[in-house]
């Protein structure tokens, strides 16, 4: 129990215990920093956070041998570097909104792999914003508080994110997706009752993780602003298929394409789930998703792809790689009690390759970050 971790950690107990999910992605890959749509959900592995108020904040961690203290009125950003960071920012997103903030004694716990593109630094993040919400009696609703996480991803780690994984971590429902229009921040929960069709969704972490505060994210970005630019319009959301075509520098063009037909995806997901259709439905939308972050956007690599094309050729109703890109994690589709199935024949695939086995799980729809 953290509670009791925490005690022999500090040697008193904590004030309260706090957490918030990771998430994965159905539909709907960079187009969040585009003033695109999404569509995530909440899993059930979630970052845990024990904190009491103190004179001079000390984030330990059970997975680092090190903790790491700074005092919350004078944190500023490249004090604190590495995964202690994460905490750090939301404290300085806090005060720089100029909310209250307090010295806290935290332990962090969790079951969210890190590096795997299913948002543990979000997870994170979010835990860490609500205690101090908490133990500071400050009134934030879900929205306002995945803002100041966002700020210290953005801002302070110095990730330039969108803000679906925060959102996600705190609008998460059970048995729901959030569907998200990251323009306006408008949040509508979708049913997502796979058991209830004899489904389940199969995450596949593919053991090749990926960094997003690097060049290629940025790259990306660059990319698609630069698109949205030379079509005159405030964001790729508001191209065109047909105006994309114009553009003539191909690396551009591809990026854009990327973009505009992936939010053509998202809302067509969106459809289908909303009208009650069996969500086998949604599988070739799943794989077309994947085809254009392989074809169009460049962000797969041979780990992903090799996961999503054995995925869906051992039954999966559809199979794409989920998050930022360059590793992490792929999701597939399939038929309740196939999972093993599917399993067994991307471990053997990535044997003939010499790959590092997999790790797989069901994703589960769960609820967002709440105190204990």
């Amino acid at each position: 129990m953290i509670d009791d971790d925490f005690a022999i950690a500090f040697g008193h107990e904590p004030d309260g215990v706090w957490v918030a999910p990771g998430r994965v992605n159905l539909i709907g890959e960079h187009t969040d920093y585009n003033d695109g749509f999404v569509l995530p959900l909440a899993l059930d592995r979630r970052t845990t956070v024990a904190a009491a108020v103190a004179g001079r904040t000390t984030v330990r961690s059970t997975r680092e041998p090190e903790p790491v203290s700074f005092t919350a009125i004078t944190v500023a950003p490249g004090q604190v570097e590495g995964w202690a960071a994460y905490v750090a920012g939301v404290v300085w997103a806090f005060r720089e909104a100029g909310l209250p903030v307090v010295d806290l004694e935290i332990l962090v716990e969790g079951d969210v792999p890190v590096g795997a593109g299913l948002s543990s630094s979000a997870s994170l993040e979010c835990a860490v914003a609500v205690a101090i919400a908490d133990l500071t009696r400050t009134t934030l609703g879900p929205t306002e508080i995945a803002r100041l996480a966002r700020r210290a991803e953005n801002d302070y780690v110095g990730a330039p994110t969108g803000g679906m994984d925060q959102m996600a971590a705190m609008h998460g429902a059970a048995g729901r997706l959030v569907f998200l229009d990251t323009r306006t921040d408008a949040v509508e929960l979708i049913p997502f009752d796979l058991a209830a069709h004899g489904l389940e969704l199969l995450v596949i972490d593919t053991r090749a993780p990926h960094q997003l505060v690097d060049g290629q994210y940025g790259e990306r970005r660059a990319d698609c602003a630069r698109a949205a630019e030379l079509l005159g319009v405030p964001a790729l959301r508001d191209a065109t298929p047909e105006s994309v075509e114009t553009l003539t520098d191909e690396r551009l063009r591809r990026r854009a394409r990327h973009v505009v037909t992936e939010n053509a995806r998202v809302l067509e997901v969106v459809e289908l789930l909303r009208g009650g259709r069996d969500p086998r439905e949604i599988g070739p939308l799943l794989c077309a998703s994947h085809a254009s972050m392989r074809d169009d956007f460049a962000i797969t690599v041979p780990h992903v792809d090799v996961a999503q094309e054995t995925a869906v050729a051992a039954g999966a109703h559809g199979a794409r790689m989920t998050g930022g890109g360059f590793g992490g994690c792929v999701i597939a589709l399939v038929d309740a009690g196939r999972g093993a199935e599917v399993t067994a024949a991307v471990e053997q695939a990535y044997a003939d390759r010499a790959f590092e086995p997999p790790v797989t799980f069901p994703a589960v729809p769960s609820s967002g970050a709440h105190r204990l």
